[in-house]
């Protein structure tokens, strides 16, 4: 599960980074980045409820695939902003949508080694990238990696913070 920890880590540093350059992003926020960039994974749910099950409990044929495409993410990050307040909607479909694209990227660009992608972009197209191959999900050193970044945004983004409460010491 390197690969999992690897994606809430690169959502934490996309956050946090976002929530440094724009005022609208507060650190509050960073956690919408991080489920974004979880959902492509809700797929993992099978290991819980297997496909199987659900096709007898529906009767129909049923996958959990989809979920790890575009079309599954536009549909649970989608659903996932109807879940907060009206007024927050929009704001938080943009980052589970940054945190989301963090996740494909990194999948597509650096980890599938068999030389081509999942089919992404279904269910527009069946078209599979060519992969970059750089890691295996089950290779441990791109979390190690990922968390020492992380680590490292964390750092500079407490020490902005604490300049910023020296100089306006009520907020």
């Amino acid at each position: 599960m390197a690969d999992v920890l690897t994606h809430v880590l690169v959502g934490y540093i996309i956050g946090t980074l976002l929530s440094i350059r724009y005022e609208r992003v507060q650190p509050t926020h960073v956690t919408l980045v991080m489920i974004g960039a979880l959902s492509p994974d809700f797929v993992k749910i099978e290991l819980l409820v297997p496909d199987g099950l659900v096709m007898a409990l529906l009767g129909v044929p049923f996958s959990w695939s989809p979920l790890h495409t575009l079309g599954g993410t536009v549909l649970v990050i989608c659903l996932g902003s109807l879940l907060l307040a009206p007024e927050y909607r929009a704001q938080a479909l943009a980052l589970f949508a940054i945190g989301a694209l963090s996740h494909h990227t990194l999948d597509v660009l650096l980890m599938t080694p068999t030389g081509d992608a999942y089919a992404v972009f279904w269910p527009l197209t069946e078209y599979r990238l060519p992969a970059g191959g750089l890691y295996l999900s089950s290779d441990r050193w791109p979390a190690l990696v990922a968390g020492l970044v992380a680590v490292v945004v964390w750092s500079v983004a407490r020490r902005r913070r604490d300049a910023a409460s020296e100089t306006h010491p009520l907020g």
